[in-house]
């Protein structure tokens, strides 16, 4: 009789997740209490997958011998608590598809900037003609690519709640790029929980594999002090001067391989921002670990594109520049944003709170926000930090939230929507919030066009 693997959640992940499984004889069963999208239903009808929708059938899931969980799932939902009260093993999607590659894991995590070093890697590796895909957060689903392809190389973006079950996997090279409070509502707020679940990126690792980290990160220095790492440590710093990894001095990236100096003017690259700088060390560092020529490594930092809804230049209206930022979904990536930007702000703010401390941008919000637009169910918070000092707007309508942006905003200005909360209030995902301010532009657009021209 075959292993039983059930599978929670039927999105990018859990569909890519039953793939595999099937591929590999497993008695399979793919459960999701809310709606199967259509092109997940054509995959595993495709691959005559069992599955079910609008619920979760407690007969047919509690008799699996492991599940994989999709990361959206949160750990004290119903049958979660009952498959751990029966000890069934519960286990990612990622730990499952790494049992069925031997092609090099390479793998970034941090509360900010992964999905920039993630794809900036990827860049790098392609141009470089490797055999590479993307997976993880970005990209297709890992599991599904194991499944269906031969890559040499995985590029893998990792969120806390992947590496939560993840227990076997190895990464040949882990990236952290660092730690700040966020998805605290996961972790009982308690930031050591998710400080250790982003340590779970090195485990398992040995003396050959490689640990990449930004030595700046006072969370981080103090847990690698601490713990008993066994990989090749490769620091990145804006402060220090490193022996090997990188550093910045002089307005020049310095990265050193092997008592191999690479430099890289910070002028040079294509991303804006100090933050942006640190990203490009840590991919850097993994290319020369990869022995990538130093050429393609320099024409990848200068033509790189950043990803849709990572402060993203949009359009100009009447000399305001609009900004969607809306992957910014934790108070530091916030930060980032607002120190990257040398104009008065407009500032679209506001969600799911998962716990912000506001005060963390209090100081650089009194020196460059000359108003803040809420866009939220619940926006107390933003009040309270922020109600006697800056100028306050409340709306639920991302059309109503540009608008009085745009109203209040004078040439020279950004517009930005970087609004340090999750978005599942008011949108289906950050994706569909970073169009909708799109969209809502485009309107004022069009309207200042008709008005132009008369019709």
């Amino acid at each position: 009789m075959s292993k039983r693997i059930v599978i929670l959640g039927a999105g990018e992940s859990g569909t890519g997740a039953g793939v595999l499984a099937k591929k590999y004889m497993y008695d399979v069963f793919v459960s999701d209490f809310g709606n199967i999208k259509e092109k997940y239903i054509k995959i595993l009808d495709k691959y005559k997958i069992e599955y079910e929708t609008g619920k979760h059938s407690e007969e047919l899931i509690l008799n699996a011998n492991e599940v994989i969980k999709s990361p959206g799932i949160p750990d004290d939902s119903d049958i979660v608590k009952k498959l751990r009260n029966k000890n069934i093993k519960i286990i990612s999607e990622i730990e499952f598809a790494g049992r069925y590659t031997k092609a090099k894991k390479i793998c970034i995590t941090g509360s900010n900037g992964k999905t920039t070093t993630t794809m900036l890697i990827y860049h790098i590796f392609k141009k470089a003609g490797l055999n590479v895909a993307l997976a993880g957060n970005v990209g297709k689903s890992f599991a599904l690519q194991v499944a269906e392809n031969n890559y040499d190389y995985y590029i893998i973006e990792l969120s806390s709640f992947q590496l939560d079950g993840m227990y076997d996997f190895k990464a040949d090279i882990a990236v952290i790029l660092n730690i700040t409070p966020d998805h605290l509502d996961r972790y009982n707020y308690d930031f050591n929980k998710y400080v250790d679940s982003k340590f779970r990126i090195i485990r398992n690792q040995t003396e050959e594999e490689k640990f990449i980290y930004w030595s700046d990160d006072k969370q981080i220095t103090k847990e690698i002090n601490k713990r008993c790492i066994k990989s090749e440590l490769f620091p990145f710093s804006g402060k220090n001067i490193c022996k090997k990894g990188a550093f910045i001095k002089n307005e020049t990236i310095n990265i050193i391989i092997k008592e191999k100096i690479l430099t890289i003017k910070k002028s040079e690259m294509s991303l804006l921002g100090t933050h942006n700088a640190y990203n490009s060390m840590a991919a850097v560092i993994t290319s020369k670990l990869n022995r990538i020529q130093n050429h393609i490594i320099k024409e990848s930092i200068l033509d790189f594109e950043n990803v849709p809804h990572r402060l993203e230049k949009y359009i100009s209206i009447k000399g305001i520049q609009f900004i969607n930022d809306s992957k910014a979904t934790n108070i530091n990536s916030t930060w980032y944003a607002l120190q990257s930007i040398g104009t008065k702000i407009v500032l679209i703010l506001g969600g799911v709170d998962k716990g912000n401390d506001y005060s963390i941008i209090k100081k650089i919000v009194d020196k460059k926000v000359k108003a803040i637009v809420c866009l939220g169910k619940d926006n107390s918070r933003i009040f309270e930090t922020f109600g006697n000092d800056t100028k306050l707007f409340e709306t639920k309508s991302m059309q109503k939230a540009v608008n009085i942006a745009y109203k209040y905003a004078n040439a020279g200005d950004t517009v930005l929507l970087s609004p340090a909360c999750a978005s599942f209030d008011l949108f289906e995902n950050y994706e569909d919030r970073g169009n909708k301010l799109k969209k809502a532009v485009m309107k004022i657009e069009n309207k200042k066009t008709r008005k132009k021209f008369g019709v």
